[in-house]
């Protein structure tokens, strides 16, 4: 297993680059740590990580 800790901006540019301009900065500098690395991920699983990372910013900002 080789664990690899990310950004999120790092997992959208290599899977979805059109998506970038439309998330936060703060969701952007969300640090994810990625089991199996950046190199194993596919793209399925990254706009999976994408779209759950963006609901708990979400949550965040509602709970403020």
């Amino acid at each position: 297993m080789n664990m690899e800790t990310v950004t999120l901006a790092s997992i959208v540019m290599r899977c979805s680059p059109k998506m970038y301009p439309t998330l936060k900065k703060e969701e952007l500098e969300s640090v994810i740590v990625l089991r199996d690395g950046l190199a194993q991920l596919e793209a399925e699983d990254a706009l999976d990580i994408i779209k759950y990372s963006i609901c708990e910013h979400q949550k965040q900002q509602l709970l403020q």
